[in-house]
């Protein structure tokens, strides 16, 4: 007579691997995504000006901004934490080597693409030192994911993009010419940051990469790569169209947005609702990502050269990021799905911690944003 023995053991991936997504994905939910200040530093005759724009999001993870805790910043919090918000500012960036003492001159709330910052205008009566070296450590000790973008400019007229990152706050030593030695590679290196440390983007590709493991050998990664393929060559159109101040669109639509195709893309992997149009469908949602990367540059107001390169390095480092993904996901999630059971896990439990996920983003950010 025929028992259900084996039925728990054809079970067990699949509850074994939905928890551990839903643990995953459900302490990912209010994780802090990665973040950036801007800086416009100007050299003069013996003064030193800086303008530095800090998201009152980042703030709030070193100083109690919202001092009852209910997640909603009012003007008088603000007013009344401001005085230890701009020592704490000062304190986290300092000229070395100089007898440059940067002091607040002014402060404004400002309403960007993606929150409200706080900027803050200091002034320095100093000789400005040759190659302005810069001490930064804004957040060293509660975001890791935190950076820096300065454009600096100098006496004689030259500019220059800095990505200054909290850990490593020693500036580089000047070079023969007195000017500080290029940093090349800088913008390549943060638009790897900026894609492995943005959950909706990387929870975006992994919902692209799942249904690989129901496919057999190179022919099924060879049809994924290229839906992830279509993806960054939407996304990187997007994001030099935004970037240069070409097209642009609302952020409270885009995040939303964002969050709801990787809904849509983890959905179609349980009930496939696109079709043979997945690749196309895909495109489309590319497009819109592109938006969510624009921010990092367009906020700087810079030069179109200056612009068109950092926007080539920083959009290399993000295209490097996806392929070392899929590097990395491709053979991790081949040996997951060896069986029938594990390979159910992983697409079917795997999308539908998805949905559930982005689900959440979705009502977060639209609420965060027309609230």
């Amino acid at each position: 007579m025929k028992t259900d023995a084996c039925k728990p053991r054809t079970e067990k991936p699949w509850h074994a691997l939905l928890a551990l997504c839903l643990a995953l994905f459900a302490g990912a939910v209010h994780a802090h995504k990665s973040s950036d200040a801007y800086l416009q530093v100007e050299a003069r005759p013996h003064a030193l000006e800086v303008r530095w724009d800090v998201a009152l999001r980042d703030l709030d993870t070193a100083l109690p901004l919202d001092a009852d805790g209910d997640r909603r910043l009012t003007w008088g919090e603000l007013r009344a934490a401001l005085p230890a918000a701009q020592a704490y500012l000062l304190s986290h960036l300092q000229v070395p080597d100089s007898n440059c003492v940067l002091a607040p001159r002014g402060t404004a709330l400002e309403r960007r693409a993606d929150g409200t910052y706080l900027a803050l205008t200091l002034h320095a009566d100093c000789e400005p030192p040759a190659g302005l070296p810069l001490r930064y450590t804004l957040l060293a000790d509660v975001d890791a994911t935190h950076r820096g973008i300065a454009r600096l400019r100098f006496a004689d007229g030259r500019t220059e993009l800095r990505l200054l990152d909290p850990a490593q706050p020693e500036p580089e030593s000047a070079g023969a010419s007195g000017a500080a030695a290029p940093v090349p590679s800088s913008f390549l290196a943060a638009g790897v940051h900026h894609l492995v440390t943005g959950y909706d983007h990387l929870l975006f590709l992994l919902c692209l990469l799942l249904p690989a493991v129901l496919g057999h050998g190179a022919v099924a990664w060879r049809r994924v790569a290229g839906i992830v393929t279509l993806f960054t060559l939407a996304h990187s159109a997007t994001l030099a169209l935004a970037t240069l101040g070409l097209v642009r669109l609302p952020p409270a639509v885009v995040e939303p947005a964002i969050a709801l195709t990787i809904a849509l893309a983890a959905l179609d992997n349980l009930v496939p609702i696109f079709g043979r149009r997945r690749a196309a469908v895909t495109f489309m949602f590319g497009l819109l990502h592109g938006f969510g990367f624009a921010g990092v540059l367009g906020e700087l107001s810079l030069p179109a050269g200056e612009l068109g390169w950092a926007l080539l390095r920083f959009n290399l480092g993000l295209e490097l990021g996806q392929l070392a993904l899929l590097a990395l996901a491709a053979p991790l999630l081949g040996w997951l799905g060896r069986t029938p059971a594990w390979r159910r896990a992983l697409l079917q439990g795997g999308s539908a911690a998805a949905v559930a996920m982005a689900l959440v983003w979705t009502v977060e950010r639209g609420a965060a944003w027309w609230a």
